[in-house]
């Protein structure tokens, strides 16, 4: 799949982003890096990357870009948050700071860094709900789970599309998807694949 006339843009305060950016060049679509408001013209979609997510939120606030952001995602923009994105997302985090602000666009509650420190990283199979009905290989995942989150609870309209242990580790409401793993370190293009087939329809 190439996805030529799609604008995609990755927060790039922080984290992760040139990964979602290599992905992304290798799927054809014309992506930039968001640091400043006047950078969110334009996108037909935007990728949160996986970081830190307190720092995140202080970047977010000091750049400018927590407001502007807000709004989009509750206008519609289509979002994939990966990990410390997942976070940005969540309307509850449960060990977050008093301070820590979110976007409020997912119906979850979670806590950050549960499966342990960077030294407890790995990798795991992922099924996931609904590949082989968006055409693409019906194989498992490669996870990479770093310093992930824990999804504690989903609300009734959120949809789980992938479990680990139990928990969820890749959801959806509407236009915004979320995963607690990363799927751009992974070598596997099919999840940004098939977000971007989905909300570009």
């Amino acid at each position: 799949m190439r996805a030529d006339g799609i604008k995609a843009g990755v927060l790039a305060l922080q984290g992760a982003f040139r990964e979602h950016r290599e992905v992304l060049d290798a799927l054809g679509v014309d992506s930039t890096e968001v640091r400043i408001p006047e950078q969110l013209a334009g996108l037909d979609c935007l990728f949160l990357p996986g970081g830190e997510s307190t720092t995140m939120g202080k970047l977010l606030r000091t750049s400018g870009l927590l407001e502007p952001i807000a709004a989009r995602v509750r206008d519609g923009l289509p979002t994939f948050g990966t990990c410390a994105g997942l976070i940005l997302l969540a309307r509850e985090v449960r060990d977050g700071r008093a301070d820590q602000p979110t976007f409020d666009a997912l119906d979850i509650a979670l806590r950050r860094n549960a499966y342990g420190t960077q030294v407890a990283s790995f990798e795991a199979p992922l099924e996931i709900d609904g590949l082989v009905d968006a055409g693409l290989a019906a194989d498992p995942f490669p996870g990479v789970f770093i310093r992930a989150p824990v999804v504690e609870t989903v609300g009734p309209d959120v949809d789980v599309l992938s479990r680990y242990d139990g928990h969820p580790v890749l959801i959806r409401h509407a236009r915004v998807w979320a995963s607690t793993f990363h799927p751009e370190l992974s070598g596997d293009l099919r999840i940004h694949q098939w977000f971007l087939r989905e909300v570009t329809a």
